[in-house]
């Protein structure tokens, strides 16, 4: 009897680390960040060329590394406090984005992704988003 009990509980203590191991996962997984059509359709009217890489360099290690990190692998030293992942922005799935949707997210923010609408020029976030097509592989 009393080695049905321990089974009994050692079984529904496992199965309670379990869950709570595949809730802290799905902490992980990140909503799809649905941004309005008027930025998906912006153009980047900042040349792309090397002064504008070397501002949004800048800007991007001021504004954007301690959670994407230096290189925008997502691995900053703030990444680790993050509820969700910051992102990688060298995969296609970033990669891939229109200019002005990365404008548009970079602006308006949201949850943890701050809004930098009013705190950095719209130029100047031009400017990063020329800089982060550098982490393409």
């Amino acid at each position: 009897m009393k080695s049905f009990q321990f089974k009994t509980v050692l079984t529904g203590g496992l199965l309670l680390i379990f869950g709570l191991g595949l809730m802290s996962l799905t902490s992980l997984r990140q909503t799809p960040w649905v941004i309005d059509a008027k930025y998906k359709a912006m153009k980047n009217p900042v040349k792309a060329d090397a002064a504008s890489i070397a501002a949004g360099k800048e800007l991007y290690n001021k504004n954007c590394a301690s959670c994407h990190g230096k290189t925008g692998l997502g691995d900053g030293v703030k990444a680790r406090t993050l509820e969700t992942f910051p992102g990688d922005f060298s995969k296609p799935a970033y990669q891939n984005l229109p200019d002005g949707e990365l404008f548009g997210k970079t602006k308006i923010g949201r949850e943890e992704m701050p809004k930098y609408d009013g705190k950095i020029s719209d130029e100047d976030i031009w400017h990063m988003v020329n800089y982060s097509r550098t982490f393409k592989k």
